[in-house]
C-alpha cells in the first residue's frame, strides 16, 4: 500500500491536483499548479517522478504525454497523515489538540452533527482521565500540570 507519510508538502499539492482530476497528464497539472505556485515546469515534473518512485502515483505513455492516476485516495492519505502525527502527541494532549484544530476550522453543518454524534457515542465508554504516554512521564512535568487544568 502507498504510504501518504512519506509525501512532502510540495508533493501533497501535486497530489491535491491528481486526486480532484482523477488523472492528468503532466501539462494539465503543471498548468493548475501554476495558478496556486511559482514552480518552475522541471520541479513540478522531479515532483511527479518522485511520487511515482514512492509509489503513490502511477504513470503511463500515451502519445507523447505523461498520464499519472493516483495509487492512493485521497481519504486514505490523509487518515493515513492524522493517524501519524496524532500517534507523535502525549495521549493526554490530543484532545486539546483536537479542540483547537475544531476551533481553527471551517466546518459545514453536517461535519459539525457528525462530530457531535461521534463525540456523544465515545463519551459513553470514555474515561474520566486519560493517562500519560511520555517516555518518562513522572519527570515531563508537564502531563501532570495539564491533568489537573483538564
Amino acid at each position: 500500500m502507498a504510504q501518504a507519510k512519506e509525501m512532502s508538502t510540495a508533493e501533497w499539492e501535486l497530489m491535491r491536483v491528481v486526486w480532484t482530476l482523477h488523472e492528468a497528464s503532466s501539462s494539465d497539472i503543471i498548468m493548475a499548479i501554476h495558478g496556486k505556485k511559482d514552480w518552475t515546469e522541471s520541479t513540478i515534473k522531479t515532483l511527479l517522478r518522485r511520487l511515482v518512485q514512492k509509489e503513490v502515483l502511477t504513470t503511463r505513455k500515451e502519445g507523447r504525454k505523461f498520464i499519472y492516476r493516483p495509487l492512493i485516495g485521497e481519504d486514505d492519505a490523509m487518515d493515513q497523515m492524522t493517524t501519524e502525527v496524532f500517534g507523535r502527541l502525549c495521549r493526554m494532549k490530543k484532545g486539546r489538540t483536537l479542540t483547537k484544530l475544531v476551533a481553527n476550522t471551517t466546518l459545514s453543518q453536517s461535519d459539525i452533527k457528525e462530530l457531535q454524534k461521534t463525540l456523544a457515542e465515545k463519551l459513553q465508554t470514555a474515561p474520566e482521565m486519560v493517562a500519560c504516554d511520555c517516555i518518562a512521564p513522572m519527570s515531563c512535568g508537564h502531563c501532570e500540570n495539564d491533568s489537573v487544568m483538564a
